[in-house]
């Protein structure tokens, strides 16, 4: 008979003939001379090994389970009957998690049969349907849309959180978007992490990567085949994939919709080929410096997938005009088209992609520092594309008044004309567009146009543009007083108004803008402008107060109490103020706290030295109705102020 060990304390071990009555489930067996029962309420505590007849028993045994190789383990995992089962597998080391990650989801055991026997086999068969219920919850876990979003950037982005993603969202909805910004210096991202997503997450349906080196085509094959429904592919920095990965994409990924491929300099013609042949519902493509793209693979995707490709980007890239030949003529479902620095692209290809009237739906176009972009080009485009809507031209140096007045005449639908950097634009050209241009147009933005001069002009000849109600000339040294009055008298029904750094304005060349203005100016933003006063804002606040909502006057260093006191007589639907870097003091803050404003909820002071401790009251008083408050640089506010407002205005954001 096995001899009675008990040792220091409670704990006890039986010999097999006395413990026949406690319950099997709590046995160890060791051996073929003894069982030991193991009390489940206290550990047992070894100081050392024992040996009980001729076994060794030591403190920490290695359980067997690990001792098995990856083949059985993974022969385990996928016998697993759920979700959460894989899960807690998966928190037992990093081994088990990157198994259970290469378990693909078409690999998983999913036992479904029809039990047959007699009733002594009843329990059996219950057992049997209760796998096939947590196998039916598999499937629909499976089949699941996939609404989880998961993001990793930096440091954060490794094969191992890639891999606990994978395993952790199977049981909670399945994963549908997977972004990766960059990647760990050290254990940076790498096609076995990307491939665990593909075992795991068959939901995926959109994929961003960018600068991650270490993935190429082996990580993008393994999405094609595990991850069907794959909508939207954005490739960045990826400097490893090549035509392979994205040819397995355009074959395996039929509803594919969105495409972008930015600085991949192993990507070309022949990927892009793929993807036209494969992909019938793509409806955006943006391609951006990619070295290997040429005219070839560009004719093809456009041409191929002309039937509803809506939105195209292309950007640096080595096209001629045969593809703006190709867009012009097959473009028929585009409706935004965005071109830029297309340095080998001449006149002639703008000028057919307009003449070739393919671009009927066209709504919104962009173009960017391409010198083909001329006046006459401009004029093809202008009618060529009857539905244009959306016209921004920024870096053009070879447009002048001559084509923006064609344009102007020629864009029939036109409702919005942004100018930027086109220098040869100069005053005549902007407000011979404005008289000309159809009376639909809504919006017109000059910005950083140094040809404008202000210059004295006649404007009996021109029509007003009774439609214009959005204004923005920013950042255009040259427009001056005269030029404003100008255009306040071609534009009577402004609502927005934006002159953000126009030195050149001054109080006498605002005044007639704001007495032109019927309607009622909703917002204005006038920040620095250098030379305005006291006397423009009072008028402001007089003419437009009714309506007035958003006013910023930062920068502006001439601004004083005296404006805060004409915008809180008169300005009652005001909600957004920004007086920084103005000379205000505290004395503006009490007379604003005393205003008509009933709804101010975004007031910025930042960088008014003047106002003091002493503002507390008042603005704990506006601060009734604030959301966002900016102290930042107001060096006369103490901390203690801060943290008494803070702690009193619970809510409204406070930066200091």
């Amino acid at each position: 008979m096995p001899t009675l060990v008990n040792y220091s304390g409670d704990d006890e071990f039986y010999v097999g003939g006395s413990a026949c009555s406690a319950d099997s489930g709590l046995f160890l067996s060791i051996g073929s001379h003894a069982d030991v029962y193991y009390p489940p309420r206290k550990r047992a505590r070894f100081s050392g090994p024992i040996v009980l007849g001729k076994y060794l028993f030591e403190e920490e045994k290695k359980p067997s389970i690990e001792v098995l190789p990856d083949e059985c383990l993974f022969e385990i995992f996928r016998r697993l009957p759920g979700g959460r089962e894989r899960s807690a597998s998966a928190r037992v080391s990093k081994r088990w998690l990157m198994l259970l990650s290469s378990v693909r989801n078409s690999e998983i055991c999913r036992n479904k049969s029809t039990h047959e026997g007699s009733s002594a086999v009843n329990k059996v068969d219950k057992s049997l349907n209760d796998i096939e219920m947590i196998s039916a919850d598999e499937d629909l876990e499976i089949k699941c849309d996939g609404y989880l979003t998961r993001s990793l950037e930096g440091k954060k982005a490794t094969d191992i959180r890639l891999a606990a993603i994978a395993v952790g969202t199977a049981s909670r909805g399945g994963l549908g978007k997977l972004s990766i910004r960059g990647s760990n210096s050290t254990r940076g991202v790498t096609d076995l992490g990307l491939s665990a997503i593909a075992h795991g997450c068959p939901s995926l349906r959109v994929l961003s990567l960018w600068n991650v080196p270490y993935i190429g085509d082996e990580g993008l094959f393994e999405i094609a085949r595990e991850c069907p429904l794959l909508e939207k592919l954005d490739l960045c920095q990826c400097p490893v994939i090549s035509n392979k990965g994205l040819i397995a994409i355009a074959e395996k990924c039929p509803n594919l919709t969105s495409l972008a491929i930015e600085s991949c300099s192993n990507i070309g013609n022949d990927s892009l080929q793929a993807i036209g042949r494969c992909c019938p519902k793509l409806q955006s493509v943006t391609i951006k410096d990619c070295s290997l793209v040429g005219d070839q693979g560009v004719a093809c995707l456009l041409s191929s997938a002309s039937s509803i490709l809506t939105k195209v980007k292309l950007q640096e890239l080595n096209i001629t005009d045969f593809s703006l030949a190709v867009i012009g003529h097959y473009g028929k479902a585009i409706t935004n088209l965005v071109l830029c620095k297309l340095q080998n692209v001449s006149q002639k290809g703008f000028w057919v992609m307009g003449n070739a009237r393919g671009l009927q739906k066209l709504a919104s176009l962009t173009i960017t520092s391409c010198w083909g972009t001329t006046d006459v080009s401009l004029e093809a485009m202008g009618k060529g594309c009857p539905n244009l809507k959306q016209m921004s031209l920024r870096k053009c140096c070879f447009v002048s008044d001559n084509g923006l007045v064609a344009f102007a005449k020629a864009a029939g639908s036109l409702e919005s004309l942004q100018l930027e950097e086109c220098n040869r634009i100069t005053q005549s050209g902007i407000l011979g567009a404005l008289s000309n241009c159809n009376p639909k147009v809504k919006s017109l933005a000059l910005v950083k146009c140094m040809g404008i001069r202000d210059l004295p002009l006649e404007t009996s000849m021109l029509s007003p543009c009774e439609s214009l109600r959005f204004l923005s000339i920013r950042a255009c040294p040259g427009f001056g007083s005269a030029s404003l009055a100008v255009v306040g008298k071609l534009c009577p029904q402004l609502h927005n108004l934006d002159l953000s750094g126009l030195c050149g304005i001054s109080d006498e060349g605002l005044f007639p803008l704001l007495e032109s203005c019927k309607a009622g100016l909703v917002k204005v933003n006038l920040s620095d402008c250098l030379n305005l006063t006291d006397k423009v804002v009072s008028a402001l606040a007089r003419l437009h107060g009714g309506t007035l909502e958003l006013l910023n006057l930062e920068g502006c260093r001439k601004i004083t109490d005296a404006s805060l006191l004409a915008i809180a007589d008169n300005c009652a639907l005001l909600n957004d103020l920004d007086v920084s870097k103005c000379s205000i003091t505290d004395s503006g803050l009490a007379a604003l706290s005393l205003g008509v404003q009933l709804n101010l909820q975004i007031l910025s002071l930042s960088g008014c030295s003047k106002i003091s401790n002493k503002s507390m009251p008042f603005l704990g008083k506006l601060g009734k109705t604030l959301l966002g408050l900016n102290l930042q640089h107001c060096n006369s506010i103490s901390s203690y102020t801060v943290e008494q407002l803070v702690e009193n205005l619970w809510r409204c954001d406070i930066l200091s």
